[in-house]
Order: C-alpha cells, then sequence, then structure tokens
C-alpha cells in the first residue's frame, strides 16, 4: 500500500514558510543532532584523543614524552586552588592573560572585518578595483607574519600596537581575498535581472552583491578569526606582556610545563569559543540561507 503525503509536507513553499528560524533553527538542529551518531563521534574523538595523551606522557611514559605534563598533571594543577607551579582557574593572573588576548583579538578582528570585508566586496565588484588592489594583496600575503614583526616593533610604540598590528594584518588577507570570491560567485543573470528592472549601482550593490556575497563573507571571518589568533600568540611570543601567547612562551623559558599545557589548552577552547561566535552570527543574519541547508538536510 502506498501512502499519500499530506498537502502541508508535499509543497516546498509552506514547507519553508513553517520552517523554524533564528534562535528555534539553532535549537532544533540541536535537538536533531542527538539522532545522529555525530555528537557521539566527537566525544568519542576527545576521549580517545586524551587516552592516547595520557598512555605517552603519563602510561608508558615514553622517550621524550616523559618531559611533557600529562592530563593528569595539567588536571591537578589546573583545577587547585594552590596550584603548584602558579597558574589554575582560581588565580587572578589566569583570566588576565585570557583577557587580554581577548581584548587584543577583538580590535584586531573588527579592524580586519571593517577593512576586508568592504574592499573585498569592491573588488569583486569592480574590475578596476580589483585591478589596483591584488596585486598588492597578493605580493604582501606570502610574507609570513613573523616577518613582519621587527617592522611592527618600530612602527607602533608599546606591546599593544605591534601585537594588534600583526592580527589585524593576517586575519585581514583572508577576509577580503574569500569576500572577493563571493562576490565572484554570484551568477551574471542576477546582475543583468537587476538591471532590466531599472536598479541603479547603488541597489545592485546594496541587493544582490552583499547578500549573495554574505555565505563567503562569514566563511572567511571564521578562517579569518582562527588565523588573528595563531597571529596573535606567535606576536605575543615575540613582543608582549601579557596573554596567553607570552603564558606560553614565559612558561618554556622559566622550565615549568604545565602552564604552557595550561595556556594551550585554554587558547583551543578560546579560539573555538570565538569561532562559535562568529558562526552563529553569521547564521543569524543569513536565516534564508540556514533555511535552504535546514530544509537539505545539511
Amino acid at each position: 500500500m502506498t501512502s499519500v503525503s499530506s498537502p502541508e509536507n508535499s509543497d516546498p513553499v509552506k514547507r519553508q514558510m513553517t520552517a523554524p528560524t533564528g534562535l528555534a533553527l539553532l535549537w532544533y538542529r540541536f535537538k536533531t543532532s542527538f539522532a545522529t551518531p555525530r555528537p557521539y563521534m566527537m566525544v568519542g574523538g576527545i576521549f580517545l584523543w586524551l587516552f592516547v595523551y595520557w598512555l605517552l606522557c603519563e602510561g608508558l611514559r615514553l622517550d621524550r614524552f616523559d618531559k611533557i605534563p600529562g592530563p593528569l598533571a595539567v588536571a591537578k594543577d589546573m583545577f587547585s586552588p594552590t596550584p603548584f607551579q602558579g597558574i589554575s582557574i582560581f588565580t587572578g593572573e589566569y583570566y588576565n592573560h585570557i583577557f587580554v588576548s581577548c581584548r587584543r583579538i577583538l580590535i584586531a578582528f573588527t579592524l580586519a572585518t571593517g577593512i576586508g570585508v568592504p574592499l573585498g566586496l569592491f573588488m569583486g565588484w569592480s574590475k578596476k578595483v580589483r585591478d589596483y588592489t591584488f596585486p598588492i594583496l597578493e605580493t604582501l600575503r606570502p610574507i609570513p607574519i613573523l616577518a613582519w614583526v621587527p617592522l611592527a616593533i618600530l612602527m607602533f610604540p608599546g606591546f599593544e600596537g605591534p601585537v594588534i598590528f600583526l592580527a589585524t594584518l593576517a586575519s585581514l588577507f583572508v577576509t577580503t581575498l574569500n569576500t572577493m570570491l563571493g562576490v565572484q560567485s554570484i551568477d551574471e543573470s542576477y546582475f543583468r535581472a537587476a538591471g532590466c528592472l531599472g536598479s541603479s549601482n547603488w541597489d545592485i550593490f546594496k541587493n544582490v552583491v552583499v547578500p549573495g556575497a554574505l555565505p563567503y563573507v562569514f566563511t572567511g571571518l571564521q578562517i579569518s578569526i582562527g588565523v588573528a589568533w595563531f597571529s596573535l600568540v606567535a606576536a605575543e611570543m615575540v613582543s608582549g606582556d601579557h596573554g596567553l601567547g607570552y603564558l606560553i612562551v614565559d612558561s618554556y623559558m622559566n622550565n615549568v610545563t604545565v602552564p604552557m599545557v595550561i595556556g594551550m589548552i585554554t587558547l583551543g577552547f578560546v579560539g573555538w569559543f570565538t569561532s562559535v561566535i562568529v558562526r552563529m552570527v553569521g547564521n543569524w543574519l543569513m536565516q534564508w540561507h540556514v533555511k535552504a541547508l535546514a530544509l537539505q538536510g545539511r
């Protein structure tokens, strides 16, 4: 016997109108994810990584790995009110390092987004702008961030300026190029249709270029904030007095390895959290795109 589907479920327009949006969509996707093996595989992967980490450093104590603090030693200090090596979640210095790094990332990411997104939009839309700017970006982009450190120290006084400049520079290239690719990915027929309907250049830019490039923009921003984090840490290791990068290199120089690993783990979690925030903002601004993916089961 063949089942007859109801008109409400068979009509894609009605299904799209009744699809959840905003926070309801996020909550819906969170609930339905537990019906798939994905979250359990993620938890299993984390436990597998912790087991291998413990086995190498504390279980088998293999050569060279016995010099690295294992997960039990790190957890013992990290969650202790009186840490043996000075850093834990109960010490104010730990949160000061996190705050300083997050403040620098916020400034650098805001600057890179404020410059890179408009520049990328105009580069993708205007061939003249692209011809002027693209060769400059492609010449500067392969230069490693650490190569900019001496110039940054000479150009900016103090500790804050060089660190923020280096993080902004690394993030800027990713943001600009991804935004430009987003504009170039828009089907040419949309521009022709808007022109035939009498749209001005500003209307085309506002209603075709910007919305069409947004998926690429936020993909670039998620990559960009990760690039900003590892560039920031490299800069703090060379020119810094606080921050997670400074904590890591200072711990290594003073031969206290547990704070070094605590700084690395904290950096991973804070970086992941900031990427989640960027993804959530992108989903909120592109609810039409998220709904389309949800209807496709993605």
